[in-house]
């Protein structure tokens, strides 16, 4: 679709269908480039959902519910932004596929600017604090935005050195979410100072499977990735290798090997990661990546649309759904396995996934639900 502003109705049907049971960011990247209208999606959601095999109707927000979510942002003073707007943040946009929307409260324009993500460990020490702070503070006045999950420890220290130039906090919880609780005052300063952003609904309060999500918007928004401190079990290393899968550089910052929070950057850069021991480090690793696409359509079209869409999932959603197991299976191997357009087998997939008989999955993949 037309990368365009939409209109308060537009909007609203975009929130729909973001929210609508069983519909995550890849089936919702498919619905779009089917339909090219969130309204023409959300009405074709309950035949499709019928047509892959759902025995029970989807539960899809009303336009009520969805106004309610969108009136509770605009008295937080928050913008909703679409992945079709010229508002949504390009780097965000380049992601296959996108996150539908996120709501942004504070400054949106920072986030059009460059970032760097810098994240770690929660029980942090103090000289890990001190260098996250000293290191935002010096990309920031390199003029990149600092980009961290507003979490105890490093996030915190990172928010606090880039203050003054601009700063974002991504939450897993909704845009007025403040966690931790003694993060209360930081979060005014970051809305005030910086931008607060969040895919979750206005009002929601973040669940562990949150995290996953908000770690990706972390990665997507950022050029690059830094990791200060963490354990070999944390969620900076799953943001580190949300950023690899994303193209972004991953630099980490080396540390003692009596030190638990140490080992999980040191792994990295036993992977390869970049070495890190200041902000040169950062700039040098970004002057030397290759440009990366913020721009185009992020939903283009399919090239099969229409009754002969229809007709080609229904000849094609008995073999695909055969071909599913719980072990993830790329997309592209199902078309080449089937030799069918690769927009029948998406659209079949689609289908699958709104009766619950197939997990779409991001990086291209799909498998059978466990």
């Amino acid at each position: 679709m037309t990368r365009a502003a939409l209109t308060r109705e537009g909007r609203r049907d975009w929130l729909r269908l973001a929210r609508t049971e069983s519909v995550g960011p890849v089936t919702f990247d498919q619905l779009i480039r089917r339909f090219d209208d969130a309204g023409k999606a959300l009405a074709a959601l309950p035949e499709l959902a019928r047509r892959g095999g759902r025995a029970h109707p989807l539960k899809i927000p009303s336009p009520a519910e969805a106004e309610r979510e969108i009136a509770a942002g605009e008295r937080l003073g928050a913008r909703l932004i679409a992945a079709c707007e010229p508002g949504f943040p390009a780097l965000l946009a380049a992601l296959d596929p996108p996150p539908p929307l996120i709501w942004a409260r504070g400054d949106p324009g920072l986030l059009e600017r460059p970032c760097v993500a810098i994240v770690g460990a929660r029980i942090a020490s103090a000289a890990g604090q001190r260098f996250a702070r000293t290191l935002a503070q010096d990309l920031g006045q390199a003029g990149h935005v600092v980009v961290s999950g507003l979490a105890r420890g490093i996030d915190g220290a990172a928010h606090e050195g880039a203050m003054a130039t601009g700063t974002v906090a991504v939450l897993g919880g909704g845009v007025d979410d403040v966690y931790p609780p003694e993060h209360a005052r930081l979060y005014e300063t970051v809305v005030a100072r910086g931008c607060v952003v969040s895919e979750s609904p206005v009002g929601a309060r973040a669940q562990a499977r949150d995290f996953p999500r908000r770690n990706r918007l972390i990665s997507g928004l950022s050029r690059a990735v830094v990791v200060v401190e963490a354990e070999l079990k944390s969620g900076s290393l799953i943001t580190a290798r949300l950023a690899g899968e994303q193209g972004r550089e991953v630099l980490a910052v080396p540390g003692s090997p009596l030190d638990p929070r140490a080992k999980g950057a040191n792994d990295l850069i036993r992977q390869g990661a970049a070495l890190c021991e200041s902000a040169e480090d950062v700039l040098r690793a970004l002057a030397a990546l290759p440009s990366l696409r913020e721009d185009g359509d992020p939903y283009e079209p399919f090239s099969l649309r229409g009754d002969d869409l229809d007709a080609a999932v229904d000849a094609l959603r008995g073999r695909i759904e055969a071909l599913l197991s719980p072990t993830p299976t790329p997309r592209d191997d199902l078309i080449r396995i089937t030799g069918e357009p690769a927009p029948a087998v998406y659209a079949a997939l689609t289908e699958l996934a709104l009766a619950g008989r197939a997990e779409l999955l991001a990086g291209g993949l799909v498998a059978r639900p466990g």
